[in-house]
């Protein structure tokens, strides 16, 4: 990539994210959507195979907006404006996949984890689970340009939410917030449940917060699961350390509760579910002092 195409991406992304904070820090909860960005730069787009609608198959669209309320109990919310087949902040550093790059990768690249194998690494090779993005391979410097240039910060950031809530409450509490397609290609007998919750199988948060954010989502009508498919990505699993009062949540929302999955607009029901977050979050909100409780009494 010329310096000149670079600087044109950097325009066509600035900012690359967005802090929205609270007028006053009340709550020790740090709301992140990584997944919900939808600028998609032309270069991007040029060496593409695919069309702009089935790029953004892979886009957790609107989230950001769903949780735009966060602010208003006092929690910052931190979102993409890059889309995540463009570069994916949910995935260690270095997840590439060898198959997408024209020459060898650095020593340090992971190359072997499920989601590079699967074509999902931090520069996604397919979407919708079995197309191809790209026309031809890319060069490894490109790929490194990317992460240096838009992962390194985001995470910076991210760092520095929790950091501020943990000085400031004692504990900091993340959630990842994210959404699902309502009919997955390689899932057979139905669809997904509304709503499933990601605690890494109750290693990244306190199973109390989980079970809270679960009933009462139950009591609002929805269903919910737990763990499965989604047990929470690289966020959560990083991030989410309990027993230093650091804990983390994936919540995972179905597409089809908000928006039309074909079009990408708003359905009737996109109030309606911004709405009970809303609830849900003050439940959250409420709850969370309390996680502190044990940590304290034992220092």
């Amino acid at each position: 990539m010329s310096p000149e195409e670079a600087e044109a991406i950097e325009r066509e992304l600035a900012p690359p994210f967005t802090v929205v904070r609270p007028p006053q820090f009340r709550v020790p909860l740090i709301f992140n959507s990584p997944h919900s960005g939808r600028v998609y730069p032309s270069a991007f787009l040029a060496a593409s195979r695919l069309d702009s609608l089935t790029l953004r198959r892979s886009e957790d669209a609107y989230v950001e907006e769903l949780f735009a309320c966060v602010t208003e109990l006092g929690a910052p919310l931190l979102y993409a404006h890059f889309p995540r087949a463009y570069l994916d902040v949910n995935r260690e550093p270095y997840e590439l996949d060898p198959a997408l790059f024209r020459d060898g990768l650095p020593h340090y690249a992971n190359t072997q984890s499920v989601r590079v194998v699967g074509g999902l690494g931090t520069i996604a090779r397919i979407v919708s689970e079995s197309d191809e993005i790209y026309r031809e391979p890319l060069l490894v410097g490109a790929a490194l340009e990317r992460i240096n240039r838009l992962y390194a910060p985001y995470h910076e950031t991210l760092r520095a939410l929790l950091t501020e809530a943990q000085r400031e409450f004692g504990l900091a509490v993340l959630i990842d917030c994210h959404s699902m397609p309502s009919h997955p290609i390689a899932e057979q007998g139905g669809g997904r449940p509304d709503f499933v919750l990601g605690d890494r199988f109750g290693t990244s948060c306190s199973p109390e917060l989980t079970r809270l954010a679960a009933s009462q989502l139950k009591a609002l009508g929805y269903v919910v699961a737990l763990n499965k498919p989604y047990a929470g990505g690289y966020i959560t699993e990083h991030y989410g350390r309990p027993q230093k009062g650091r804990h983390a949540l994936q919540i995972e929302m179905n597409r089809a509760l908000y928006m039309d999955e074909t079009n990408f607009a708003k359905s009737e029901g996109f109030e309606r579910l911004r709405s009970d977050l809303l609830t849900m979050v003050q439940a959250l909100a409420a709850c969370v002092p309390s996680l502190a409780a044990p940590r304290a009494a034992a220092e």
